[in-house]
């Protein structure tokens, strides 16, 4: 596959694969989705492979999804097939990160928000340029974050912190970020990538297969939390396309607040 949206690298047993839409801050799309996937059965298939390190070009690691689709949807040039498709590659892709059998690293620099977090959750460890900022945004334009942050989040930073991320859309620094476990380690930012080598290093030297065993082993209790995002995206596709959502993509889109005021029930007389 001729790659578009991601840069995939081999150096050595690490693969790198850096989303590169740096115009629009990696914003991701079914385009993305598709090739991520083609990367990582590759990584899978491959069996060499001992590390995969994610980033973002244009110091970004994912600002989210692309919302400009939402114009498509509307034009009718992007039809509830296409979404379907897009979910299933991002389902697609979960399973992969999850059950490829080698740790991921998120190398994160700048803004790792909303999907580009739930990427981020996806992986297993994440090291972070003091210039970063990490956060979800579903509410904010009239979405949820169904694809592993509602079920990885409370795991990863506990309940109440997690309802905080998802439902108020807040954006914090990396280093709130590190002291709520959501990230590893925070570094300054001339020295992230030389960080990040250093873990894929000490990673080398442990036994693979004991490695695989061992996040497979993790996974376990929120493997049983795989129909959630089934069920959540179905929802979701409800959403999709109503006033409401087209209010909040609108509002992102043009960089003013969204009127939620209109579709709020009004007191009965």
């Amino acid at each position: 596959m001729d790659y578009k949206d991601i840069i995939f690298e081999k150096k050595g047993k690490v693969a790198w694969i850096t989303l590169n839409r740096p115009d629009v801050m990696n914003a991701v799309r079914t385009q993305t989705f598709i090739e991520l996937v083609d990367g990582f059965e590759k990584i899978t298939i491959n069996g060499s492979y001992r590390v995969v390190v994610m980033t973002g070009a244009g110091g970004n690691f994912s600002s989210g999804g692309d919302v400009s689709w939402e114009k498509e949807f509307e034009s009718g040039s992007m039809s509830t097939r296409d979404q379907r498709i897009m979910y299933m590659k991002c389902a697609l892709l979960a399973w992969l990160m999850r059950n490829c059998g080698i740790p991921i690293i998120a190398m994160v620099r700048g803004y790792c928000i909303a999907a580009g977090n739930e990427i981020n959750m996806l992986c297993d460890f994440t090291i972070a340029s003091e210039k970063s900022y990490f956060g979800q945004a579903g509410t904010k334009i009239g979405s949820s974050p169904i694809w592993w942050s509602t079920q990885m989040l409370p795991r990863t930073i506990g309940e109440k912190r997690a309802r905080e991320v998802c439902m108020l859309s807040r954006r914090y620094l990396a280093q709130e970020a590190e002291k709520m476990g959501w990230v590893n380690k925070v570094v300054p930012d001339d020295q992230l990538e030389s960080e990040v080598e250093k873990w894929c290093e000490e990673i080398m030297k442990l036994s693979p297969t004991a490695l695989r065993i061992t996040k497979t082993n993790l996974n376990f209790e929120s493997d049983m939390m795989a129909p959630s995002l089934t069920h959540g995206a179905l929802i979701l596709s409800f959403i999709q396309g109503t006033p409401e959502f087209r209010e909040g993509v609108s509002a992102f889109l043009e960089k003013r607040r969204p009127d939620w005021e209109k579709f709020t029930p009004k007191d009965e007389p």
